[in-house]
């Protein structure tokens, strides 16, 4: 029979383990340790402490900011799994120097210092300036939509939220007229009445919640010129549905501003409305800021940087603010592949796009509004089947700034048409009395209307302009997917726009540390 060494689970071992040697160079976990240690000004917290005189000391910034950002490097967004991890991992108890704060103190920690993240991350930013990491050449900004800690079943403008509380009024009514009628029975199923109970627990707690958020809250209103209400969400009020490739969520939108040399993200900034129109001013303004903060630049822009961005931040208005304020930017509106001869075959080629299907809806391709006669100095419209529309108002429109005119088919029409199926985008809601017909719109006269959006128009369709949009993609997409995919944002855990934007400052300063980690010049040893 073979011989092998012999060997025994039982056995105890004493194991000296110096900490600083598992923060090995070269390794995310040692460019963390370095910059916390040398390079990052952690006094920022200090305002959150009052116990220099009296009260238990507290855990050192430095621990706790140590272990949140390995923890979300990997992708661990909770306080439970980040203190089990300062128990059991190795290079957690390294940051941490064999400390374990109760996941309470990493909670508050992570959602508590907004202002402290956002200091930090500007000192990051200004390390990655220090080592060459920053270009200035061109920034390419983009928005990533993820879900929030909120249910958008939870969401409605406050004629519809009344709507659902006049309803769970009616079910609660009805399940105490039904327990009430189960206990005038001695043999009562016990069952069947602890399940009358916690059903009507449920609706109770629905409704409370409802009814506070109606008495204490004010509806939201959008940022359209129309100033029109938009869905209000009980949980988290600063979240919003957005329209995703994956369906409608309730979350943020997190927008990042990217430098093309590292891809170093510039700035980062949370967002609770779906239209990525009214960021894009807020943004640039930012970094100009911050590059003066910093004492990088006095005005950035003056430098001839170009700012460029996708289709989503293409508006009369967003064009105009930058042609005043001579910005170098290169924005495309939505027609811009159509008017490039490069793409002239590219649905003989490819085939048409396929719709994205909405989550909440059967969405389907229709019968596109150039297939209805329009008449617009008489104001009529015929559709394809032959019926007038009518004039359901005059208006000018939010984002293009046109005047347009907007028709709408008589709903006992679509009801009983034969091209309803491909007409309509729901054909179902021609059969509810309070819906709607098939409704389009048409531009009544463009010329001028929107000179600024011309002149963005030119310079994109240049070949200095066509080239410089090319860059857009491959500068900002690699960050999103870095930081969804590889370091494992799939949603905000916290709740309210402040907080939620500290949660995806400190997902880019990962990202930025790692810009350091692989392009830096971090010493090889902390002494």
């Amino acid at each position: 029979m073979p011989k092998f060494i012999p060997y025994n689970h039982d056995q105890n071992a004493m194991v000296v383990i110096n900490f600083r040697d598992q923060l090995q160079p070269g390794t995310f976990e040692h460019a963390i340790h370095y910059l916390i240690n040398n390079k990052l000004d952690l006094s920022v917290f200090n305002y959150a402490y009052g116990n220099k005189d009296n009260g238990r000391p507290a855990y050192d910034p430095a621990i706790l900011l140590s272990v949140i950002l390995f923890a979300y490097s990997k992708g661990i967004t909770s306080s439970r799994e980040i203190e089990w991890n300062c128990t059991h991992n190795i290079i957690f108890k390294a940051l941490s120097c064999d400390t374990v704060p109760h996941f309470t103190t990493i909670a508050s920690f992570i959602s508590s210092h907004p202002q402290a993240i956002e200091a930090l991350f500007n000192q990051i930013l200004l390390v990655c300036h220090e080592q060459g990491l920053l270009g200035n050449e061109l920034f390419a900004i983009d928005g990533c939509k993820l879900p929030s800690n909120a249910a958008k079943e939870w969401s409605g403008t406050f004629k519809e939220l009344k709507q659902k509380r006049a309803k769970l009024q009616k079910l609660i009514r009805h399940h105490i007229r039904e327990h009430k009628r189960i206990d005038k029975y001695e043999k009562a199923d016990e069952e069947r009445r602890k399940r009358t109970e916690q059903t009507l627990e449920t609706l109770h707690y629905a409704y409370d919640k409802i009814d506070e958020f109606l008495k204490t809250e004010e509806p939201r209103v959008g940022k359209s010129l129309r100033q029109l209400e938009v869905k209000s969400n009980i949980t988290d009020n600063d979240s919003a549905k957005m329209a995703t490739s994956k369906g409608v969520i309730q979350g943020f939108n997190g927008v990042a501003a990217v430098d093309k040399k590292h891809q170093v993200i510039i700035d980062a900034q949370a967002f609770g409305e779906g239209q990525e129109h009214h960021t894009l001013a807020p943004v640039i303004e930012a970094i100009k800021t911050r590059y003066q903060e910093l004492n990088i630049s006095d005005n950035i822009y003056a430098k001839e940087t170009i700012v460029t961005a996708d289709t989503g931040f293409a508006n009369e208005t967003n064009m105009k603010y930058l042609h005043k304020n001579n910005i170098n930017g290169y924005i495309p509106d939505n027609k811009f592949r159509s008017r490039d001869p490069k793409f002239v075959d590219q649905k003989e080629k490819y085939g048409k796009r396929q719709p994205i299907k909405k989550a909440d809806s059967n969405y389907t391709s229709v019968i596109p509004s150039s297939d209805f006669q329009v008449d617009l100095i008489a104001k009529t419209c015929t559709c394809p089947a032959g019926e007038n529309l009518w004039l359901r108002r005059e208006g000018v429109d939010q984002y293009s700034q046109h005047q347009k005119l907007y028709f709408e088919g008589r709903l006992s029409k679509c009801r009983v048409c034969i091209l309803k199926e491909d007409c309509m985008q729901n054909p179902d809601a021609a059969n509810d009395r309070k819906g709607h017909g098939r409704q389009v719109s048409f531009i009544v006269d463009a010329k001028n209307r929107n000179p600024f959006t011309d002149w963005m128009k030119k310079r994109i369709d240049s070949e200095k302009g066509k080239a410089i949009y090319g860059h857009r993609m491959s500068v900002v997409e690699p960050v999103f997917a870095n930081i969804t995919h590889n370091r494992g944002l799939k949603r905000f855990s916290l709740r309210g726009k402040t907080k939620v934007q500290g949660q995806w400052k400190l997902f880019c300063m990962i990202h930025n540390i790692e810009k350091l980690k692989n392009y830096g010049n971090l010493v090889s040893r902390v002494m």
